[in-house]
């Protein structure tokens, strides 16, 4: 995806988000204990992310440091502990895969590992599944967590598996599926329904933006009437052939570059990466 200068028009979105810096006791957003996913918006991953979307160069010694942070809470058999105490699920491990993948790193030896780890422990639907069970133990529990799996599918997409490994077909075949099913499920309840259909920026949460962008890397979604659905349903909510965000976390209403109810030329770049993945 084209990147955009660190200057002009986004300077103040960058500012904003650097301010956020020592919010938690320690540099780089986060915790004396190396918390990486706490304080969310405004967490360690979360504005590495940020600081990409919105132009900042991976070779920035700024982004070099956080991922050697990131890279610092990796464990030898390529999970990543975001938190000092308590379980690694699934969903901790991708995350931090995918900024370190978005920040350059998809061939480092570590990472490998790591994608050898998600292959093992992916679930037998196809997708993958941590044992937090908040909301019981339901039947709807048996399922993978359509969120990160949707994660993982945006890891791989930068690595060589993508389009040759057939675990990974079983992964959009998987999320294919849940545009039928509709209700919550797996452990975490991620639905589709109305918050799901709203566009939401920068990519946050479960949602159809996402899921499309995500999707439209992989051949085996391409020409299927569900991604295509889906496809569609996004499409019919661009505005003079732009994405107007529809939802955005709270904090991040006054960042100029995700306003609600506005086009983000950002967003739009996004939308673009998608039809230029299906040509």
């Amino acid at each position: 995806m084209k990147k955009m200068s660190v200057e002009n028009p986004y300077k103040s979105d960058l500012e904003k988000i650097l301010s956020h810096r020592y919010d938690q006791g320690a540099d780089y957003w986060t915790t004396p204990d190396k918390r990486l996913s706490k304080g969310s918006p405004f967490s360690t991953l979360d504005c590495v992310l940020y600081l990409l979307e919105l132009g900042m160069d991976p070779t920035d010694p700024l982004l070099e440091e956080c991922a050697e942070l990131i890279f610092s809470t990796w464990r030898t058999d390529g999970r990543f502990k975001l938190y000092p105490q308590g379980a690694i699920y699934p969903c901790h491990t991708i995350n931090a895969t995918s900024a370190l993948c978005q920040l350059g790193y998809v061939h480092d030896a570590r990472l490998q590992q790591t994608f050898q780890h998600l292959f093992t422990t992916q679930h037998v639907d196809g997708g993958w599944r941590c044992r937090k069970f908040s909301f019981g133990h339901g039947p709807e529990t048996e399922y993978s967590n359509p969120f990160p799996t949707l994660n993982a599918l945006n890891v791989f997409r930068f690595s060589d598996y993508l389009n040759k490994e057939p675990a990974l077909d079983k992964a959009v075949d998987f999320l294919l599926e849940h545009w039928t099913i509709r209700e919550p499920i797996g452990p975490c309840h991620f639905g589709i329904g109305t918050l799901f259909m709203q566009i939401e920026y920068p990519f946050q949460n479960y949602n159809l933006f996402i899921y499309v962008y995500v999707l439209s890397f992989y051949n085996r979604a391409k020409d299927d009437k569900r991604f295509l659905e889906a496809l569609a349903t996004l499409q019919s909510k661009l505005v003079d052939d732009k994405i107007v965000v529809e939802r955005v976390v709270p904090k991040l209403a006054k960042l100029s570059f995700c306003q609600k109810g506005k086009p983000s030329e950002l967003a739009t770049l996004r939308y673009n990466q998608i039809l230029k993945n299906l040509l």
